[in-house]
């Protein structure tokens, strides 16, 4: 039988993305769809202006969202996939582990804490079971796990493929896009014919949780990795695809031989939502674009490209499709392990 799931935060840009996500999927069946006290009560088509580029499922357009309470949810719901807002997630979430559920998340409350796991299962999957400490800290019959942010988790896979020649130092610089920010988050009198040299706390989370996916987990407690990272964040008039530029100095020599090899070979998982192959590296010179292949792997792949030979390094670039492999997709992939590993 299909584990019966609840999404938080489904009327939101994500939010939706999850539910697209997750009505096909045969591992997963929705049961349970929260939002705010003003769309609570509401069929989900009247609650949601939808904007993802497919029909509203039709088994979910008549389900009556609810307010995000664990009160709400019913008692079945094995699994919660979470898109709120960072501040709400802060003061929801917990009470849901609490409650007994497991939940998948995807807001930034949380993610640096010491016993929530930060994951991307084909980089760091054995961190999952970080939740037995959190749950022997905490108390929680549920457990709590989060992927990382959408910039984030564009260029880790690619130096996960290039660990085996000592991280030593990173710098990314980011062109991300506008639906990054949410369906408001930038206006069109902001974006049109401009590129804003500022996204608030993204640079920090590059620079931190890059460190804390690539670091090590003895069982007890989890050391982040040493490498030192820069970050440099910028947003720019494309819809989805975050395109970065990276480059990384090594302790062994890297040619661009060595790293192209490296990526391609890097595994996948068997998870239905792993793509293989996990990174698409292209030889083109002006490749990846956001346009042409943020949908590789049905936009769970990771593109890379331009690799090149510096004075700085090995310097190439790399994108992904920021609201599928960056966000609504990687909940579903973390959940995916969860229920792989048993936790749910």
């Amino acid at each position: 039988m299909a584990v019966r799931a609840g999404v938080l935060g489904a009327t939101g840009a994500v939010g939706q993305r999850l539910i697209q996500l997750l009505d096909p999927h045969p591992e997963f069946e929705i049961a349970a769809l929260t939002a705010s006290d003003s769309s609570a009560g509401k069929s989900y088509r009247q609650a949601a202006k939808w904007r993802v580029n497919s029909p509203i499922p039709d088994d979910v357009a008549d389900m009556t969202v609810t307010a995000t309470d664990p009160d709400e949810v019913p008692d079945d719901v094995d699994l919660i996939f979470s898109s709120l807002p960072s501040s709400v997630g802060a003061e929801v979430e917990p009470g849901f582990c609490e409650a007994g559920y497991v939940v998948s998340s995807n807001s930034s409350n949380g993610r640096m804490d010491d016993d929530i796991p930060l994951v991307i299962p084909e980089v760091n999957p054995g961190h999952i079971d970080l939740l037995e400490v959190q749950r022997d800290e905490r108390g929680w019959d549920g457990a709590m796990v989060k992927n990382p942010n959408c910039s984030t988790i564009t260029f880790v896979p690619t130096l996960a493929a290039l660990a085996e020649f000592g991280l030593e130092k990173v710098h990314v610089s980011t062109l991300q896009a506008v639906s990054g920010a949410g369906y408001d988050g930038v206006s069109s009198m902001e974006i049109i014919d401009n590129a804003i040299p500022y996204i608030g706390s993204e640079e920090d989370k590059l620079e931190t949780e890059s460190r804390k996916l690539l670091g090590e987990f003895d069982g007890a407690e989890l050391s982040h990795n040493s490498m030192a990272v820069s970050a440099s964040c910028n947003r720019i008039p494309t819809i989805d695809g975050h395109l970065e530029n990276v480059w990384v100095e090594t302790e062994e020599e890297l040619t661009v031989d060595a790293a192209a090899e490296a990526m391609r070979e890097y595994p996948s998982l068997d998870l239905r939502s792993s793509p293989d192959p996990l990174i698409h590296v292209f030889e083109e010179p002006d490749r990846p674009q956001p346009r042409m292949d943020r949908t590789l792997g049905d936009g769970m792949a990771i593109a890379a490209g331009g690799l090149q030979e510096t004075p700085f390094g090995l310097q190439y670039n790399c994108l992904a499709h920021n609201t599928i492999r960056g966000a609504a997709g990687a909940s579903v992939l973390n959940g995916e392990l969860l229920l792989e590993q048993g936790y749910i």
